[in-house]
């Protein structure tokens, strides 16, 4: 038992240098614009930056329609594979797994070839199709967390009794997916939520190569003709990264405690 305590500690150890001391250094960095003392001067730069307030919020906006049409997919699909199409489950978690195999450049030179101004649907030629193609990628990008952190949830649920429960009242499946599942797995969707919201926030190439101001584009923007500025946002989107992992582990451990007390 001293043994591996003892090895347990060398590797908590180990990792906390690994990861920490490159943060520990961007955010001393991040310090020093003003010469000779520590000061905030780069993060001031950086948040009265108009360009980073219309790039941050036009990426928060983006995160939440992703997050709702994520929504809008997984959880029916998730519910219906469990219910009607087990044998299916293999296939689909294998399609939901395709985003993390297909970079994301592949994806976007697919969107820009199929849906440019000469094709039959140009979505490409306005701003409110590349806005479209820009929220679908999103999506595609978050289909594993998200369908993963749903089934999960679903795997919670006696699926087959509840909706049989449901439809003996005389409820239609869109009642049984809105009033039953989706509350009973809301917490799944929630967690599923945060890791897009980090995925949207700091994504790069997508945005970049469809010409859209979106965050991850600025933060390049910025560490290419910046010193200090860059090392701030850095330290503002890894921060962002773990306040969603923090709100993860809170609403697992609520969800947790409420089962526990009923």
């Amino acid at each position: 038992m001293r043994v591996q305590r003892f090895w347990s500690i060398i590797a908590l150890i180990f990792g906390f240098t690994y990861f920490a001391l490159p943060l520990i250094g961007t955010l001393e960095f991040s310090l020093r614009a003003r010469r000779g003392e520590y000061s905030l001067d780069a993060y001031r730069s950086v948040l009265s930056d108009p360009q980073f307030r219309e790039t941050f919020s036009y990426s928060i906006v983006m995160a939440i329609f992703t997050i709702f049409v994520g929504a809008l997919i997984v959880v029916p699909t998730a519910y219906w594979v469990r219910l009607k199409l087990p044998r299916l489950r293999p296939v689909v978690e294998f399609i939901t797994l395709l985003p993390l195999v297909i970079p994301p450049i592949v994806i976007v030179f697919g969107y820009i070839r199929l849906y440019n101004t000469s094709s039959f649907l140009p979505l490409t030629g306005t701003l409110t199709g590349t806005n479209i193609l820009l929220l679908l990628g999103y999506t595609t990008l978050s289909l594993p967390y998200m369908y993963r952190a749903v089934d999960t949830g679903l795997r919670t649920l006696d699926v087959a009794t509840l909706t049989e429960a449901a439809q003996s009242l005389g409820a239609g499946w869109i009642t049984i997916l809105a009033r039953l599942i989706l509350p009973n797995v809301l917490i799944a969707v929630l967690s599923g939520a945060f890791i897009t919201f980090a995925i949207v926030i700091g994504e790069f190439v997508l945005a970049s190569l469809l010409n859209r101001p979106a965050f991850g584009p600025y933060m390049q923007l910025v560490g290419a003709n910046k010193a200090y500025e860059p090392a701030a946002l850095a330290v503002i989107a890894f921060s962002i990264t773990w306040i969603c992992m923090g709100l993860i582990q809170l609403v697992t451990r609520f969800s947790k405690h409420t089962k526990a007390q009923r």
